[in-house]
């Protein structure tokens, strides 16, 4: 009797696994490229916990981790993937989340892929970025991921509150405006350093840049032509390149990795099929 209501439990337990991974594959591509949250300065993972309850709550992802990274850029993965994980997800979390050194940023994002592809030897990989996360993904791809052929290569990027030309109150120019084709009027020091993409960065890559208008042609700390300037960097080059302009007081900066529209935004892009 007790083998036969453990049989049972089994059969219970594998129609629920079979029937979640269904709900992954029902809607959503079923792939094994993993999706990287990366949060901004002064943060951490748990702004990035709104997304990616939203992606479980889809039946998107059937897997989420988590990458700590120490002061020292020292990478340690909280949790693992099952074998034949669907959509998976990796939340990076900086335990320095002030670090003033966007290429510093960068190093740390190199360190993160080597240990998921040491791990679980993925090719491809996605990234999600708020403020200054995009930077990191940005010194990532002018610095490291040149050199670094063997490590995943970037598939879809996100950039949520960019401030590519500038920032409110820290290094943005006064009265600075960008042309047609994104490019800032005058640049600062680390948009000049990034102009290198423009060259360089991969063809096969799909880009959608969202920002805030809380009504002032700005997300309340970075203006809406700081964060279109990305499409100077890779627009003529990326494999698609859309911006997304969220309006409201949903859209204020750090508002934006909880607004559910950029939750819906998302699910769409990454992973819908």
């Amino acid at each position: 009797m007790l083998l036969i209501i453990m049989l049972v439990l089994v059969a219970i337990i594998g129609m629920y696994v079979h029937n979640s991974q269904e709900k992954v594959a029902s809607k959503y591509q079923q792939t094994n490229i993993p999706t990287l949250f990366l949060h901004g300065f002064g943060s951490s993972y748990h702004a990035e916990q709104h997304m990616v309850r939203a992606a479980k709550s889809a039946h998107a992802t059937n897997g989420v981790i988590r990458a700590e990274v120490s002061k020292t850029g020292k990478v340690t993965l909280v949790g693992h993937f099952r074998k034949k994980v669907i959509n998976p997800i990796v939340m990076v979390n900086y335990q320095n989340n002030h670090e003033k050194s966007y290429r510093t940023d960068g190093k740390w994002l190199r360190n993160v892929l080597n240990k998921i592809q040491q791990t679980y030897h993925f090719k491809k990989f996605n990234i999600v970025s708020h403020s200054v996360g995009n930077e990191a993904v940005m010194y990532y791809m002018a610095d490291f991921a040149p050199k670094h052929k063997r490590l995943p290569q970037l598939n879809k990027e996100v950039n949520i509150a960019g401030h590519f030309a500038g920032i409110r109150g820290y290094d943005a120019i006064k009265h600075n405006s960008i042309n047609v084709q994104g490019k800032p009027k005058r640049m600062i020091a680390t948009y000049r350093s990034l102009l290198k993409l423009r060259k360089t960065y991969p063809k096969n890559v799909s880009v959608l840049n969202i920002y805030g208008n809380i009504g002032d042609h700005s997300d309340g700390r970075v203006q809406n032509y700081s964060s279109k300037s990305l499409k100077y960097l890779v627009g003529s080059r990326a494999k698609s390149y859309q911006e997304l302009e969220i309006k409201g007081s949903q859209a204020q900066h750090s508002k934006l990795h909880s607004n559910p529209k950029v939750d819906q935004t998302l699910l769409k892009f990454l992973w819908e099929k």
